[in-house]
C-alpha cells in the first residue's frame, strides 16, 4: 500500500528551494559587477581629491610669489645660548702627543 502525498506541498517545497538557488546564483553573478563599481568609485574618489589638491597647491604657490616680498635682515640673529654673533668662531687645534712605543 502506497500512501499519496499531496503534491501541494511538495511542489511549493520545490519552488521556494529553486528560487532560492536563482537568488544566490544572481548574487554570486553580480558580485564581480559590484567589486567592479567599488573599484570605479574609488579611483574616482581619489582622483577628484588628487586633482583638487593640486589646485590648492597651485594657488598657494601663486599667492607666495605674488605677495610682496620684505628687505631680508643682514644678518639674522637667533637669541639662545648658541648665539656666536660678535665673538670668534670656535676652532680646534689638534697637537700631537708623544706616542711611547715599548720595545722589547
Amino acid at each position: 500500500m502506497t500512501t499519496a502525498t499531496p503534491l501541494g506541498d511538495t511542489v511549493t517545497t520545490f519552488i521556494s528551494l529553486n528560487m532560492t538557488t536563482r537568488g544566490e546564483d544572481f548574487l554570486y553573478k553580480s558580485s564581480g559587477a559590484i567589486v567592479a563599481a567599488i573599484v570605479v568609485v574609488v579611483i574616482i574618489i581619489f582622483t577628484v581629491v588628487l586633482i583638487l589638491l593640486k589646485m590648492y597647491n597651485r594657488k598657494m604657490r601663486m599667492r607666495r610669489e605674488l605677495e610682496p616680498k620684505g628687505p631680508k635682515p643682514a644678518a639674522p640673529s637667533a637669541p639662545g645660548p648658541n648665539n656666536n654673533s660678535g665673538q670668534h668662531p670656535a676652532t680646534v687645534t689638534f697637537s700631537p702627543v708623544d706616542i711611547h712605543v715599548e720595545t722589547r
